[in-house]
């Protein structure tokens, strides 16, 4: 059954970041609301809401303290409602984050829970004894160091896979679990479109048994998740996962199941990564293994699944910068992973800024870094003895700062993105690499974004279509997508240097899209220019 996100391509806002409405230099919902027409003009279908929820802003709003209150940085409840409705008035969906791995330490649920052993929800949040004088076990945080904090209120450790102000919830409680549950029916009754749900795929850990992700338990708390709030609903649900492989990812998002819309899974993002180390030890990107991936995802979920399509999100460094070139080629290859991306099956999501080519954000010293996550790594890097200048580089290339910096709407003051000092630097080439500018040049980024979001909307194929990955040389991704008698190419030419394509046996029909402007009139014995793309009906 065909459902809203089919056809349709989803934007993801991270709130703080978006636009100021009020001058205080944090973005707001105000902000949203006054850029809907934007979006609308894009073309989009549903709008992911990075966290509004209460929260100190440990992890910039991924420690919620309290699910059903708006933090005021951002605005009122009322001020919510308002979005929910401005937005459905321009046929745009939104998706709340949904953060149910953990809480913050300041949510009222944990604040009680610390206080007393005999707390009615201190098994909310999982806890246990040391081992002879020392933490439980060698559970590791993802922001470094230990995964277990002493609470010296009652003599007891608590679990936290983030930072130690984000303690992991108990899964493993029914109560836990229907509160979870009937929070989330106050957002759905409110009419939003859908949740993305935040590492997901850690709800079922057994930290006895060093278990954090796809835990035994995991997918039957998301069909039980299923059954007591979005089942039966024109609801998308997709869920963040980490660790996910195609037979894992068929079993959340299967058509004939009871668990999610799809997933996000990672493994075309992470490999620049040297396999057994953490995300800041990296290596040059395998062409040949980027589109082996892209194809096994591509042809395994296909009517088993669905897949979510993504460069970039909030975690992760921007698109250009780390699947293309973000210098002398920074249009044609931001075009060229647009459209690499948005001829695939699947609901594609466009991180803000990306539209318009945003690059990484490149400092000189961990003063100017904000990221919790990169902070830690340094100072635990500078205490191995590693050097300051090799940390930075690592931090420049891989660090969530680089997403999160404000977007540059004009080349005014801050970018117009606040009357007020923004509580990140945005990137110094705002005054060129900006929104007006983007909407000024027919040429740009974003219209090549707008174009792809509605060929997805007027073209089945695109929606439906089978993919067949085609026998090229490694740098160069082609494609078909077959629906009945509609079939398309789309061929990517991934580096920086020329390239030789030959498919004599594929006639034009006519060109779709493209990111040179040139003839393309035969498909034998064709140069590629660097990081070309295109799609054309055959």
């Amino acid at each position: 059954m065909a459902q809203w996100w089919h056809n349709k391509v989803i934007y993801q806002v991270y709130p703080k970041s978006f636009q100021d409405s009020n001058g205080d230099g944090i973005g707001d919902i105000h902000g949203i609301i006054s850029k809907l027409d934007y979006l609308e003009k894009l073309g989009i279908g549903g709008i992911w809401l990075s966290p509004v929820y209460t929260s100190p802003q440990v992890d910039n709003g991924y420690d919620i303290s309290d699910y059903q209150g708006i933090n005021p940085d951002y605005g009122t409840m009322d001020d919510m409602k308002r979005l929910i409705a401005e937005a459905d008035r321009r046929n745009i969906k939104i998706i709340m984050d949904l953060v149910v791995n953990h809480t913050s330490d300041q949510h009222a649920w944990f604040v009680n829970a610390i206080q007393s052993k005999d707390s009615k929800f201190r098994d909310f949040y999982i806890w246990r004894d040391g081992q002879n004088g020392n933490i439980p076990n060698d559970l590791q945080s993802t922001f470094s160091g230990s995964a277990w904090q002493f609470s010296a209120q009652t003599g007891q450790y608590f679990l936290h896979l983030f930072a130690k102000e984000q303690p992991d919830l108990n899964w493993q409680n029914k109560k836990m679990r229907n509160s979870i549950y009937a929070m989330m029916n106050f957002w759905i009754d409110m009419g939003i479109g859908g949740f993305r749900m935040d590492v997901i795929d850690l709800i079922g850990k057994e930290p006895d048994q060093i278990i954090t992700s796809n835990g035994p338990q995991l997918h039957p708390y998301l069909e039980e998740m299923n059954k007591a709030t979005f089942s039966g609903k024109d609801f998308l649900s997709v869920g963040e996962t980490w660790g996910a492989t195609p037979e894992i990812a068929k079993s959340y998002s299967n058509p004939s199941g009871n668990e999610l819309s799809m997933v996000f899974q990672f493994e075309h993002v992470t490999l620049d990564e040297i396999p057994g180390q953490s995300k800041w030890h990296t290596r040059p990107l395998d062409y040949a293994k980027l589109k082996q991936v892209l194809a096994k995802w591509q042809t395994q979920l296909y009517q088993n699944g669905w897949n979510s399509l993504f460069w970039n999100n909030h975690d992760l460094p921007r698109a250009v910068s780390q699947f293309g070139n973000d210098q002398e080629y920074r249009v044609r290859s931001a075009k060229m992973l647009a459209i690499a991306l948005h001829g695939m099956q699947g609901t594609p999501y466009i991180f803000q800024g990306e539209e318009i080519g945003l690059t990484n954000t490149p400092v000189n010293d961990i003063s100017e870094v904000n990221d919790i996550e990169a902070r830690n790594m340094y100072a635990a890097g500078i205490l191995q003895g590693k050097k300051p200048a090799e940390l930075i580089a690592a931090i420049n290339h891989k660090s969530r700062d680089n997403a999160r910096r404000p977007i540059p709407w004009s080349n005014t003051q801050n970018g117009g993105f606040s009357t007020g000092k923004p509580w990140l630097p945005l990137n110094p080439q705002f005054p060129t690499i900006n929104v007006a500018a983007a909407l000024e040049d027919p040429d740009s980024v974003f219209y090549t974004y707008q174009k792809l979001i509605e060929l997805r909307k007027q073209n089945p194929v695109l929606v439906d279509g089978k993919f067949e990955l085609l026998a090229t040389s490694d740098d160069i991704f082609a494609y078909t997508r077959t629906l009945d008698s509609t079939k398309w190419l789309v061929v990517v030419n991934w580096t920086g240097t020329e390239k030789q394509l030959n498919l004599p046996n594929m006639a034009i029909k006519q060109v779709l899209i493209q990111n040179v402007a040139h003839p393309l009139t035969t498909l034998t014995n064709i140069t590629l220019l660097p990081y070309e793309a295109f799609i054309i009906k055959i």
